[in-house]
């Protein structure tokens, strides 16, 4: 079914090989090239609807944003002026969002802009279509997040906001309903994988650019309220507001509560710690938050950097590197099949290429990709003998195969009569790679079928605990180098 541009029409749906809609008359296709499908949201301002780029030989998903002219009927029969201001307000929104997505260019946690135009005495802004949820949606869904997730999502978007502060960007709007979970379903002949998921950052509606000029100047009160620094609220919007509104979001996240009830008047702050229900943050991390969203910006963070460097988070990426490449600083030896001088003792000494390092070499490793899919703590990784697969072993009592060429989930093992009932703490392949072994805290050593996830043994209880053969307790995501 196509959808109809024109917001006033009663009956938007039509048929597919419609040009016109069948109601309103309204030209059905935008720019020659994009049929809308489906309304995702409405407000004030505009809509988004889903839509096809028809101009593609993949026919795949894209967004449009149109923007009204005027206000919505509703804002503009209320009996008061401040409907003469959509117009002016509606432009300006919308070249604002369009000049912003363009001159970040492409990022990959960004949506790409495709077209901006006018039609029909509407503007319209065509963009990359995001499949997933949004964080909101997520959170209400399942329950609070737990650190490991706070910092899976701080490693992820504090490099985002990096880098468009260093385009002279400000958001101004970043919270859970903004960061979307990219995750697309393939088929398998197990069960359902999904693709690792990026967080992705939307809504660059208010987003402005930021100038020495601007920045000094007071402009227009714009953003969520409960996320919005400060500073933001009285027009003044700084790089570190971006960091406030992603400090706001975590504790949310955190606590599964409103930004406005986790602040206290009477503290003059938030006093997130109170409504963490078993759900515990390690001192490190709660520092770091406090400090971002500290209502003084001389004691907030200034930059995503200094946020990234107090987590340990490395800047240093290269996805193009193969999975066994890493590389060492100036510390660690070189080879150069050359030998010293043999003294009157008769030992051969070493050259200065070859001596061992002074202290602990540092290697410096760099992630070539990201594995998400666990929902919590991984205890154990294991190799494929032919080094295309990994397996991992999670808190969450469950054993994932992954693909490491394409990062794709290959399937879970087990199913919920067959999973192990603790802390999956071991995984081991067959020489031949054939089988799994995994061993769990629930006292039982469980042998699978690679090819298609099937359990094919499982030993008694045994009063030996199984250890922990390699604990990756930070994350629920694997990091591969």
């Amino acid at each position: 079914m196509s959808y109809c541009l024109n917001p006033n029409c009663p009956k938007p749906y039509n048929p597919d090989a419609n040009k016109f809609c069948q109601t309103c008359g309204t030209k059905l296709l935008l720019g020659q090239q994009y049929r809308a499908i489906k309304l995702i949201a409405a407000g004030g301002f505009g809509r988004t609807l889903l839509a096809i780029d028809e101009g593609k030989a993949s026919k795949s998903y894209c967004v449009i944003k149109q923007f009204y002219p005027q206000g919505n009927n509703q804002a503009n029969n209320q009996g008061n002026n401040k409907g003469n201001n959509y117009p002016t307000r509606a432009a300006r929104l919308f070249h604002q969002e369009a000049l912003r997505l363009e001159q970040l260019g492409k990022h990959p946690q960004i949506p790409e802009l495709f077209a901006h135009f006018q039609q029909d005495h509407h503007w319209y802004i065509v963009q990359e279509f995001i499949h997933g949820e949004n964080l909101a949606q997520e959170l209400a869904a399942t329950e609070p997040f737990r650190e490991s997730q706070i910092r899976r999502l701080l490693s992820q978007l504090l490099p985002v906001l990096n880098f468009i502060h260093q385009g002279k960007v400000i958001h101004r709007d970043i919270k859970p309903e903004n960061i979307i979970r990219r995750g697309i379903l393939r088929p398998s002949a197990g069960q359902g994988i999904i693709t690792p998921p990026d967080l992705v950052l939307v809504d660059f509606g208010a987003a402005k650019y930021a100038t020495r000029t601007t920045l000094a100047k007071t402009g227009t009160t714009i953003g969520s309220a409960g996320y919005a620094a400060p500073e933001q609220i009285f027009g003044k919007a700084v790089f570190a507001s971006d960091i406030y509104s992603l400090g706001v979001t975590c504790i949310h996240l955190l606590t599964q509560t409103q930004p406005f009830n986790l602040y206290d008047p009477m503290e003059n702050g938030f006093v997130w710690r109170d409504f963490l229900l078993h759900n515990p943050v390690s001192r490190q991390l709660s520092r770091i938050l406090d400090k971002m969203i500290q209502s003084s910006i001389k004691l907030r963070y200034q930059s995503a950097i200094a946020v990234m460097d107090d987590l340990g988070i490395t800047q240093e990426t290269e996805a193009g590197l193969t999975w066994g490449q890493f590389h060492r600083n100036q510390q660690t030896p070189q080879s150069t099949g050359k030998t010293g001088k043999t003294g009157k003792t008769g030992k051969t000494n070493v050259t200065s290429n070859s001596r061992p390092p002074r202290g602990n070499p540092r290697i410096i490793v760099f992630a070539a990709t990201t594995l998400n899919g666990h929902s919590d703590e991984i205890y154990s990784v294991a190799f494929s003998p032919d080094g295309r697969t990994l397996a991992s072993g999670c808190r969450d009592k469950t054993i994932k195969l992954w693909e490491l060429k394409t990062a794709w989930e290959i399937l879970t093992f087990g199913g919920w009569f067959s999973k192990h009932s603790a802390e999956v703490r071991a995984v081991a392949f067959s020489p031949q790679g054939k089988s799994l072994a995994s061993g769990s805290a629930d006292e039982t050593i469980k042998l699978w079928n690679v090819r298609n996830g099937k359990e094919i043994f499982t030993s008694p209880e045994c009063p030996v605990k199984v250890k922990i053969s390699l604990p990756l307790r930070t994350f629920q995501s694997l990091m591969v180098s």
